[in-house]
């Protein structure tokens, strides 16, 4: 197809290209079910370029090569046709090379992650004919992927609190106290979310309710101002328990670390754990403690809170 050939807003484009820059994140966060996110310190990178033939390719580096789509149903490009769809632009041609580090099905936001960067690629490409909000880019990630824990700090970086209101989705973003040392431990195998939430029972007890609502509000606290109340901050009567016959090693794992008095949580919807240190001491025990007791191999990761979120900025003319 030759410029000429194209609708109008599609042939602006040409030329166009962005960078893009998304950081992993833990939902949940123990007592927080569906509500609190955290951006941690691994990212996957996009450069994407518009191209005059329609469609998409998708170069894949690292995580997800030789796994991962990448033709017009890779997870990136369905969100940036949708995002252009949602405020009516015409979907263009595009060429993306992706740099993946987040790990895929281990609880750490990856799905989150394509969508937000697709949606940041439509916001870059699309400079200067239409101004995505904040709001714009919330909605439409939720959207796409059903609830807003995981693409809210993904999109904003830090602490994240979000929730549903009838006019679409809110999010407040909360400065993490600096003692805050977040560790992951990686395993070997994944686990769907999709498996994850089907463990889950229709009711709860109303004390378990009332537990969870007590221990979220006192999360916040303990993760803006006061770490050395993490250990009772992330216990959790919602989720983790329901979900544990499906990971075993991750529920063995939490258990025995909050035995010796760390805050660990299965991060997201596992299998990875996370482990909220109250500063890098606590931390770097809690990594001895996990790699001289662990029955299975984890990936350590010692990691920083992401307090920028998603960005995009664009590349030089193509």
């Amino acid at each position: 197809m030759s410029p000429s050939d194209m609708p109008e807003n599609v042939a602006t484009l040409l030329g166009r290209g962005v960078r893009v820059r998304v950081p992993a994140t833990s939902a949940n966060l123990g007592p927080g079910f569906d509500t609190l996110g955290l951006a941690l310190s691994v990212y996957d990178e996009i450069e994407v370029t518009v191209r005059e033939e329609p469609g998409a390719f998708v170069d894949i580096h690292g995580v997800g090569e030789g796994t991962v789509p990448t033709d017009d149903t890779n997870l990136v490009v369905t969100s940036m046709a949708y995002a252009f769809t949602a405020v009516g632009q015409p979907v263009p041609g595009v060429n993306i090379v992706a740099h993946n580090t987040i790990p895929h099905g281990r609880g750490m936001g990856s799905s989150g992650a394509a969508v937000v960067a697709g949606i940041m690629a439509a916001k870059g490409l699309l400079e200067g004919i239409f101004e995505f909000s904040d709001e714009d880019l919330l909605r439409i990630a939720t959207e796409i992927e059903g609830h807003p824990d995981n693409v809210a700090p993904a999109l904003f970086g830090g602490l994240t609190i979000a929730w549903e209101t009838p006019a679409g989705p809110k999010h407040k973003k909360l400065a993490v106290h600096r003692g805050v040392s977040p560790l992951v431990l990686v395993p070997e195998h994944t686990l769907s979310t999709k498996v994850a939430r089907g463990l889950q029972p229709a009711q709860v007890p109303h004390e378990d309710a009332v537990f969870n609502v007590s221990r979220s509000a006192l999360l916040i606290a303990a993760l803006t101002q006061s770490p050395d109340l993490l250990w009772d901050a992330t216990e959790d009567r919602l989720h983790q328990n329901y979900r544990a016959s499906a990971m075993p090693a991750t529920h063995e794992l939490v258990t025995a670390l909050r035995e010796q008095d760390f805050p660990a949580v299965v991060s997201g919807a596992g299998p990875s754990i996370l482990v909220l240190a109250d500063g890098t001491g606590d931390r770097t025990a809690a990594a001895a403690f996990v790699f001289e007791q662990a029955s299975v191999p984890w990936q350590i990761h010692s990691l920083a809170v992401d307090v920028q979120g998603a960005s995009v900025a664009p590349l030089a003319a193509v």
